[in-house]
């Protein structure tokens, strides 16, 4: 399969300060706040649900398409994706800005102080996905990911207009979509994603029911934290997969993103919903136990002895073959 993922580019620029910030607040100037924190870390991570996605589809030995915008300082983050088997060939460059970047420290509470500039990402409403088609001899399938919101309605209605399949996540954006712009890009979506608390979001602002939605996707699948996934299909019973036990719980970011991942990498290896569920599951187990969502390294061995343990022996035999 052809899968190409659309969403975000970003970097992270993430800063330590060792204080409070509370300390340095004072209750009656805060209208003319001016504060400098002299941070003890800096720690940039490439991220961006784009790259994050398409950065474990190639650990899993996929050639995932990203599309998105970039700005013009994006030529070490593009070696990095293309070493690891990424088609950054899509990608739009801006000559005007930076890529997104978001900037955030954080105080011994873990209290947060964070801007999110979109620089790039504002382009990426230009991007045609007819001349991504033509450029790789066509798409099986569109993620549309959290991403400047004109162009994830556009992405939308092209996959709609070109009968291209098309899977639906709106993830963090969908805190800023009214039901009208909601209901444009999940109706039709052969895939809807979310997690349970966006699952309710969508509800409450389509007002349309669960049945109703199923009833307007081909499947929804919704990630339930540590207790694994659940997959849904209108008239069908639901499937659910359990987690692989944890080593280690570091950090939670691009779990997510890692879980799309192995799930799109299993559908295109044709093993079923159940069994794509399930190398989602176990990539995003890796992610949880590494700090950063494209730091972890995925050894294959260590990765099948642990999908064994999880899920046995035949489902092993049908990922090994492809994983191999």
């Amino acid at each position: 399969m052809r899968i190409a993922v659309t969403g975000s580019i970003a970097t992270d620029h993430l800063m330590t300060f060792p204080g409070r910030f509370a300390d340095q607040l004072v209750a009656d100037q805060l209208h003319t706040v001016s504060l400098s924190f002299l941070v003890d870390n800096l720690d940039v991570r490439r991220g961006g649900v784009g790259p994050n996605i398409c950065f474990g589809m190639g650990q899993l030995g996929g050639s995932p398409i990203l599309v998105g915008a970039a700005g013009y300082d994006f030529d070490e983050y593009r070696a990095w994706l293309d070493r690891h088997g990424v088609d950054t060939g899509s990608v739009r460059i801006s000559e005007v800005l930076h890529t997104a970047r978001f900037v955030c420290t954080t105080d011994k509470d873990h209290n947060q102080i964070g801007s999110f500039y979109t620089g790039a990402m504002s382009e990426a409403r230009l991007i045609e996905l007819k001349a991504v088609a033509d450029r790789v001899g066509g798409l099986d399938l569109v993620l549309i990911g959290a991403d400047d919101p004109e162009a994830m309605l556009r992405h939308t209605e092209e996959c709609k207009a070109r009968s291209i399949p098309f899977a639906a996540d709106f993830s963090q954006q969908i805190a800023r979509m009214n039901g009208e712009e909601i209901r444009l890009l999940l109706d039709g979506a052969t895939y809807l994603f979310s997690n349970e608390y966006e699952k309710g979001l969508i509800e409450s602002k389509t007002g349309w029911t669960d049945e109703e939605i199923l009833s307007r996707v081909g499947h929804r699948v919704t990630t339930l934290g540590s207790r694994g996934v659940r997959i849904e299909r209108a008239g069908e019973p639901a499937i659910e997969v359990a987690c692989p036990e944890e080593e280690a719980k570091v950090d939670p970011t691009g779990v997510g993103d890692a879980f799309r991942a192995g799930f799109l990498t299993g559908l295109s290896w044709g093993v079923g919903l159940e069994r794509a569920a399930q190398v989602g599951c176990m990539l995003a187990t890796l992610v949880i136990e590494t700090l950063g969502t494209q730091e972890y390294t995925l050894r294959r061995a260590n990765f099948m002895e642990r999908f064994t343990k999880a899920y046995g022996e035949e489902a092993a035999t049908q990922v090994h073959t492809h994983l191999s």
